[in-house]
């Protein structure tokens, strides 16, 4: 049976998305009555993190069908004149699921010692010199992720493992289908991957709303780019720009030129007239820069297409170079254990000030009254009034989204053995790979490893989004082909690990000519073939997938939600295109203005040494040592001390 709930509210809130979650905390911030519900069992919806085993369970909901509620029960809650609307529509949910493995279901253990019968190889660079495997920092630990308030620095500490200083570095485990299962709890993969940057508008938001202390971000370590057929190290700050050995001298002073301009632009400055009805790549190639600036600062920095307008990709630019040296060498940060984790800190704000949750329970019908305005909901067996309806796209009825477009985003998730390209040590990482060889869209490229509590020890998760063009696995399918090695991994391929790097190579026995034969047993030209498996195996390798899933979502960001819905009610988009949050925020506080036009949006919350009951400030007894007498001062200054430490202990200016 439902539980039974209050009848009357001042905001009812549907689903637990991430614009819907930040209007129930702003509601419940300044005092109002907030109920907020969500028929899945998890919050956050599309913008949700599962561990490997809810992820599966998610996809069971997914292809079920969904259930449709009858108006006939609601008939009898309703009053003279009103009506009801039935909740739930197509865009609820996703569609194109497919998912694959590239391992076995079951692999035999390995007796000790029968590895060393099989030729191993270690990665080599583009000249064919071998690469030395050093000491590559294990960056797997759990336990030393850092807040918002105290982020800094990323570089960890090389823990030493066993066979660093031998001659054969030690084999690691073949995963295989029930291996990786039994690590379920150690995932966190994201529906909806987003970066936040450093001097975004969400940041800002956690800092001042002081809701930052409910969450754990950790520094985007590098941004790379696709260039010439390879991946290159993208220069953000000036110190990268100076120090790149990609770019020529001309050009960084080109670069830091156009960069400067950029940033300093002003309604009064002129740099950019006459470009108002032009794109940004007009914009750039008017500056004469090399085509390798060009796609530097048009894909990597501004992040932009080449159908992106002028005014829109300065914008762009200026936004990520505005939130460098915050907290890292990067204008990004990363939410600990995913994305998803954003929703709850707004949901567990709007709880802590009074809002009352309901998970697994559903929306069945809005209500709408004889004047054309919402009056309440029909959930289970009761009617709840309330003053303003927030509602997800997931579960507006259907008459509410007349504008809403077909199309969707394309999404990638993707569990590797090693890094897209590796390091010394663990990197967190953004790609944004350019429309090439194929891919007819930009694909926005996120890289976490198991420092992030992403995934376990010696995995890396690869996230990719783009826009939907026919169906996820064909809008992806170049890219992944670019960076992703997919070849069913059937035991014949020995990774060798290098802490948290591995190399890969086919043992000899295993390889066969065209014709059958054994490759080692065979010469051509006066090289043995076993020669030439180790010449063609020692090679720069990609990543071998062990796990993919792919699928489309619904974006509804750039259609209006406010054209065919009552006065009253309004509807959240689902997660966008953008790399960040931005467009959640302000479409937060746009609605969030309309419901309460004289009113502060989040407002900062106290923490909770500073909540005093009544009755505690007469109560008797001396005061902690150390503890400050001006009370008044130190609330007043919390909100800039909060902030302060979020930098560290760098200066922020």
């Amino acid at each position: 049976m439902e539980d039974d709930l209050p009848t009357e509210y001042d905001v009812i809130v549907v689903g637990t998305g991430m614009t819907e979650s930040i209007v129930a905390a702003a509601a419940s911030r300044i005092g109002k009555k907030v109920l907020h519900l969500d028929s899945n069992e998890y919050y956050g919806g599309l913008w949700a993190s599962f561990n490997f085993d809810g992820l599966q369970k998610w996809m069971e909901d997914c292809r079920q069908p969904a259930k449709t509620s009858s108006e006939e029960s609601s008939s009898s809650l309703l009053k003279e004149g009103e009506s009801v609307k039935k909740a739930g529509n197509q865009f609820s949910t996703v569609f194109n699921l497919e998912e694959k493995w590239y391992i076995m279901e079951e692999v035999a253990d390995t007796p000790e010692g029968q590895s060393s019968s099989k030729k191993t190889q270690t990665e080599v660079d583009e000249e064919g010199k071998p690469r030395a495997a050093g000491d590559i920092a294990d960056a797997s630990s759990h336990g030393e992720s850092e807040k918002l308030e105290r982020e800094g620095s990323n570089s960890e500490k090389p823990e030493s493992g066993e066979g660093k200083d031998q001659g054969v570095p030690p084999v690691t485990k073949q995963w295989s289908q029930n291996k990786l299962k039994k690590e379920y709890r150690k995932f966190n993969l994201d529906l909806a991957p987003k970066l936040l940057f450093a001097r975004g508008s969400l940041v800002e938001l956690l800092i001042s709303s002081n809701i930052a202390r409910y969450a754990e971000f950790r520094s985007v370590t590098r941004v790379l780019t696709w260039l010439d057929g390879r991946l290159e190290p993208v220069p953000c700050s000036r110190a990268d720009v100076f120090s790149t050995k990609h770019v020529s001298v001309v050009e960084k002073r080109m670069l830091m030129k156009l960069l400067t301009a950029c940033v300093e632009n002003e309604d009064a400055n002129k740099e950019f007239e006459g470009f108002e009805d032009k794109t940004f790549l007009d914009y750039l190639k008017s500056k004469k820069l090399t085509p390798n600036l060009v796609h530097y600062v048009l894909y990597a920095i501004a992040m932009a297409t080449e159908k992106t307008p002028c005014l829109e990709g300065v914008a762009r630019t200026q936004r990520f170079l505005n939130s460098l040296g915050r907290y890292g060498n990067t204008p990004f940060l990363w939410p600990m254990y995913g994305s998803g984790e954003i929703p709850q800190c707004f949901c567990r704000l709007c709880a802590v000030f009074g809002g009352l949750y309901h998970l697994k329970r559903a929306a069945e019908a809005v209500v709408v009254g004889a004047g054309g305005e919402c009056t309440g909901i029909v959930s289970g067996q009761q009617r709840l009034d309330t003053t303003h309806l927030v509602m997800g796209v997931g579960y507006a009825p259907p008459e509410f989204l007349k504008t809403a477009p077909s199309g969707g985003l394309s999404r990638g998730i993707f569990v590797t053995d090693r890094s897209i390209l590796p390091s010394d040590k663990e990197s967190l990482t953004l790609l944004q790979f350019p429309p090439l060889d194929g891919a007819k869209e930009p694909v926005t490229i996120i890289e976490v490893g198991p420092s992030t509590n992403a995934c376990p020890s010696g995995l890396y998760v690869l996230h990719m989004t783009c826009k939907q063009q026919t169906c996820a696995r064909e809008d992806l399918q170049a890219v992944v082909h670019n960076l992703l090695h997919t070849e069913f991994d059937d035991g014949s391929v020995t990774r060798i690990a290098t802490d948290t790097q591995s190399t890969q190579t086919v043992s000899p026995h295993k390889r066969q000519s065209q014709d059958g034969s054994t490759l080692g047993d065979v010469e051509a030209g006066g090289e043995s073939t076993e020669e030439a498996v180790e010449r063609t195996d020692a090679v720069a390798l990609k990543p071998q997938v062990l796990w993919s899933l792919y699928y489309n979502c619904p974006e509804t960001s750039q259609c209006d939600l406010s054209a065919n819905v009552p006065s009253n009610v309004f509807l959240c988009s689902g997660p966008d295109l953008d790399l960040d949050f931005e467009f959640a925020v302000n479409q937060a506080k746009d609605i969030f203005t309309k419901m309460y036009p004289e009113s502060e949006f989040l407002p900062r919350a106290p923490d909770p040494e500073e909540i005093v009951l009544e009755g505690d400030e007469a109560a008797p007894g001396p005061a902690f040592e150390g503890e400050s007498e001006g009370k008044a001062e130190e609330s007043e200054e919390s909100a800039a001390a909060a902030a302060a430490s979020a930098k560290n202990g760098k200066s922020e200016e």
